[in-house]
């Protein structure tokens, strides 16, 4: 057999492997933190930090754009001038403490249910980009395949549980009708959990018509299905888009992810503390508002973090500052209480180089170290996010096994301590034949299935390929494999008529 021959049967069989995992493994050690979280900073400056949050919330104000949302803060006690809401801190700290510490995530599968908040984590694939680095290396247009495909990606892959949401924007379907498509891709093609549309408050609503349909409605007015991005508009505005979004959610009592955009320097004071201070008064304000609309709706206390080139003014990933803003928004969340959304494998370059590399892992180790729980961006994110590429996304989830992994400690016991086996051995011998190797060597180590550990000569007779083409190679042998998981044909159907009904009343819009 020749060389390159021996190599893609290699590959080939760690894809398997990969598979094999995918199809038996619930996660348990992979989605819960079993070591300590780090505090930063102490508590007299946390203080301080809170305290000017509180002091923006209740002095300067939040702008709530939305008529619907005033008159509920009227009603509450604020202050409300126009669209500016001043809110008491004892006010908004008492609708703070009424949001739940911890939920769970429902999947179809229920042996897929995701614990948001305490020790759980919770990781899901890009989200939002409207381009695609192809299997052939082409930057162009996402498509509706794309999205089927990066759905595929992440059901096949141990490290993810959850499906995501928008993981690209499939632009080869209208607007007004694609939420359609891309939420039955998540119910059809995977059975881990997944998120809603946010885009109009109607979507939303199809969202939770069509999660009906698959847990029925009984389950779905006591349970949460969906968790859903809602971004604020930095600085300290909450647009009537989001709001009306959230009513939809919050009144079924689904997860709404309270996401501030920030670009330090830009669209915040550009010192890390004042960016906090910001960040945290516009996401309490957000995560209040869910409570008045109903009090205990799930919500995760989030960020989206970046820095900004004061050169080109554009965003920055992995830099000291957005790892402090991690940590300190790890701290605040436990606060107060609340589950935490950070993290993610950002990045600001181009292509799947060294830059996307060191900058993803800057960005996405402080955030599994800071104590997050809910990690959206976890795979496939390049170019600002502007892109979302299937290289990058196989690379992504072998670091995030690494990294969870790491949020796993060895057990320590007699028979992990070794002594037998290096009484066994004793000085000057090797361990590769030993029995006490062999029952390990399979589970001891990971190995990412992107990652060449040959020798030079084996890596320069099988073509000097570098970890680009062997991720490509990794992602075409999943999509080759993938298999659908069993969907109850009733419910497959009835998808199909409500997405049919729907599409026929929605406009073929590009907006």
């Amino acid at each position: 057999m020749s060389a390159r021959a021996q190599s893609k049967r290699r590959r080939r069989g760690r894809s398997d492997e990969r598979r094999a995992v995918a199809a038996s493994d619930t996660g348990e050690w992979r989605f819960t933190r079993r070591v300590p979280t780090y505090d930063y900073i102490d508590e007299q400056a946390l203080d301080d930090i809170h305290e000017t949050s509180m002091r923006l919330v209740e002095d300067v104000g939040v702008d709530f754009r939305d008529g619907p949302a005033l008159e509920t803060w009227k009603a509450a006690g604020a202050d409300v001038q126009g669209e500016r809401v001043r809110i008491p801190r004892e006010l908004l700290m008492d609708l703070v403490s009424h949001a739940p510490e911890t939920f769970i995530h429902h999947a179809r599968n229920p042996e897929r249910n995701v614990t948001i908040g305490g020790n759980g984590m919770a990781y899901a694939p890009i989200y939002g980009s409207p381009y695609i680095r192809d299997l052939d290396g082409e930057r162009r247009y996402a498509r509706l395949e794309d999205f089927h495909n990066l759905v595929k990606l992440a059901y096949l892959s141990p490290a993810l549980n959850v499906s995501g949401g928008t993981v690209c924007e499939p632009t080869d379907v209208p607007v007004a009708k694609r939420h359609l498509d891309m939420i039955r891709a998540h119910i059809t093609l995977s059975d881990k959990p997944f998120m809603g549309s946010v885009t109009a408050p109607e979507r939303a609503e199809d969202s939770i018509a069509m999660c009906r349909i698959l847990f029925g409605d009984d389950f779905v007015d006591a349970h949460t299905v969906l968790v859903s991005l809602i971004n604020c508009n930095s600085p300290l505005v909450w647009d009537s888009s989001m709001l009306s979004v959230v009513r939809v959610y919050a009144s079924a009592n689904q997860a709404c992810l309270i996401s501030p955009f920030i670009m330090q320097g830009a669209n915040t004071p550009i010192t890390t503390a004042g960016a906090m201070a910001q960040l945290n008064a516009e996401a309490l304000a957000g995560i209040a508002y869910v409570q008045l609309v109903r009090a205990g709706a799930p919500v995760i206390y989030g960020a989206t973090l970046s820095t900004v080139s004061m050169q080109s003014g554009s965003p920055m990933y992995g830099t000291t500052e957005t790892q402090v803003l991690m940590y300190l928004t790890a701290q605040l969340a436990r606060r107060y209480k609340l589950p935490m959304r950070t993290g993610g494998m950002r990045n600001g370059s181009k292509l799947a180089d060294a830059q996307a590399a060191f900058e993803s892992v800057q960005t996405m180790l402080p955030a599994v170290m800071a104590g997050g729980h809910f990690f959206l961006h976890s795979a496939g994110w390049l170019e600002s996010g502007l892109s979302a590429c299937y290289a990058k996304f196989v690379m992504d989830v072998d670091q995030l096994t690494v990294m969870q992994r790491l949020m796993s400690p060895p057990q320590i016991d007699t028979d992990a301590l070794a002594l037998d086996a290096v009484r066994e051995i004793g000085p000057g011998g090797h361990f590769l034949g030993c029995e006490h190797t062999l029952r390990y060597y399979q589970t001891a180590f990971f190995t990412p299935s992107t990652a060449d550990v040959g020798t030079y000569e084996q890596w320069s007779e099988e073509g000097s390929r570098d970890v680009y083409a062997r991720s490509i190679d990794v992602a075409r042998s999943m999509l080759d494999a993938y298999e659908p998981p069993a969907l109850d044909p009733a419910i497959s159907e009835a998808l199909d008529a409500f997405i049919s009904k729907r599409k026929e009343v929605l406009p073929d819009s590009v907006t």
